[in-house]
């Protein structure tokens, strides 16, 4: 391997993390207020919906750890990468057992894959994250994400991301969910998550410094949207296995479409996720049970 990335990756030894904290059920509150969706909000004993332990499994740095994108400075699964621009690129979640809210929540994690390869907007790395789940003591399941980064030093022009072009068919699919953002919404979104990345709420930052058309609709609102189908339209069946793959940033002010039909066999359900009249910014697949 050759070139910055793979240089600064070359000695680097990314640690592990164990964190556990108590399910509460007011951040699934705040998150069902926040998407209104037709669906019975979960309270203390209730399965948490899947990829919901993304609200109790958070990381708190202190204000002085913070870069000038918001983002953590410092941490034991970033890499050593100059000027570092950060991707959420899709994950896999695995549950053989439910979450409940009341329950107290582990989160085992650690790096499992580095690489380095050449994109068209040059040198991009690869890392994977793997948290393995369990509740009190016993395992639950795991969940693994892809985090793309790419290097663009301070005293080099940011790279533009153009707006998609408009026109495209809508997700289409027998399931079928609808979510308008703007910003406050997203600011909501980043305040439930304790995402301080600048990309999703300030919108000179995200032009101006990072090149992007508009803000920037988080990768992870829209994998929850994708599971929301399931919750939605199969509200007695869990679901066991969900992947997904983020191919393009979506941007607000949008109307976020997510879609999707259950295959002959019932158990697993293509799904997608687009701004409406854009190409889809999400694919995926949900197994259930």
């Amino acid at each position: 391997m050759s070139g910055v990335l793979a240089t600064s990756l070359a000695n680097w030894e990314p640690g592990t993390a164990e964190l556990t904290r108590r399910v509460d059920p007011w951040p699934a509150a705040a998150f069902a207020a926040l998407t209104e969706l037709p669906v019975p909000v979960p309270g203390p004993g209730d399965a948490l919906p899947p990829l919901w332990h993304w609200f109790t499994l958070l990381d708190h740095p202190a204000h002085s750890q913070t870069g000038a994108d918001g983002h953590p400075a410092r941490g034991p699964f970033l890499p050593p990468i100059p000027g570092r621009r950060r991707m959420f690129a899709g994950g896999r979640l695995t549950l053989d057992a439910p979450i409940l809210i009341g329950a107290e929540l582990t989160s085992r994690s650690g790096v499992t894959a580095v690489s380095v390869k050449n994109g068209r907007s040059g040198e991009l790395a690869f890392v994977t994250i793997r948290h393995e789940l369990s509740v009190d003591g016993t395992p639950v399941g795991a969940e693994e994400q892809d985090i793309v980064y790419r290097s663009e030093p301070e005293a080099s022009a940011p790279q533009t991301v153009p707006r998609p072009g408009h026109g495209e068919p809508e997700p289409a699919g027998e399931w079928r969910l609808e979510l308008a953002t703007g910003p406050v919404q997203l600011f909501r979104f980043s305040a439930l998550t304790y995402n301080g990345h600048r990309i999703h709420y300030d919108r000179p930052y995200a032009t101006k410094a990072e090149g992007y058309p508009d803000l920037v609709v988080h990768g992870p609102l829209l994998a929850l949207l994708a599971l929301d189908l399931a919750r939605v339209h199969a509200p007695g069946r869990p679901v066991r296995e969900f992947s997904y793959r983020l191919l393009r940033p979506a941007f607000s002010p949008a109307r976020i479409a997510a879609a999707g039909s259950p295959d002959p066999d019932g158990r697993t359900v293509p799904v997608s996720v687009a701004a409406v009249g854009a190409t889809p910014s999400l694919t995926g697949q949900i197994a259930l049970g």
